[in-house]
């Protein structure tokens, strides 16, 4: 089960799409250390609302970068899948995205659905430390939001306690 402020559910050796490689990439979770690290699990290749978040990322990269922050996405479609989709119609999506099709890491991070073998829309931020800073998770039929998924980022970096719609160069409330 997932629990903020413990430890995030380690993955190692995952199989991956990167988009410019031949072969697909291994990932684990340490390749992140040292980083804050946003990852987000999506239903299903070939849809119509997860490609929008796929790009919606995809668009900010430079600002979670400028944030010290990677991104990382997973659905339990195989790696074979996501090649084929992404380089038919997501050639912009640059970031890995982890092929779960035995739903370990699904399982691990609470977003497998078994009575559809997929994932739900999770979103989680992981801190250079390895753990959980925030975790939602929301119906499939909801696209998230990436510019909120910023802010709360943002906010955790701050140190500060953070009022309700706070954002960058709002008063907080002192230091957490």
């Amino acid at each position: 089960m997932i629990r903020i402020s413990q430890p995030a559910p380690i993955f190692e050796n995952a199989t991956a799409y990167k988009k410019g490689r031949d072969d697909f990439a291994k990932v684990s979770l340490s390749d992140y250390g040292g980083k804050w690290l946003v990852f987000f699990f999506y239903p299903r290749d070939f849809t119509f609302i997860c490609p929008t978040e796929l790009r919606g990322f995809t668009k900010h990269r430079d600002e979670f970068s400028a944030l010290n922050c990677e991104v990382l996405a997973a659905s339990t479609d195989s790696e074979w899948s996501h090649k084929n989709w992404f380089e038919r119609d997501l050639p912009e999506v640059d970031y890995p995205i982890l092929a779960d099709n035995t739903h370990a890491i699904a399982t691990a991070y609470d977003v497998y659905n078994p009575d559809d073998g997929l994932a739900e829309r999770g979103t989680f931020i992981i801190d250079p430390d390895g753990v959980v800073r925030y975790a939602l998770i929301s119906s499939g039929s909801v696209g998230r939001s990436v510019t909120e998924t910023l802010r709360v980022l943002k906010a955790l970096q701050s140190g500060e306690l953070c009022p309700v719609e706070w954002s960058t160069g709002d008063q907080t409330l002192g230091k957490a």
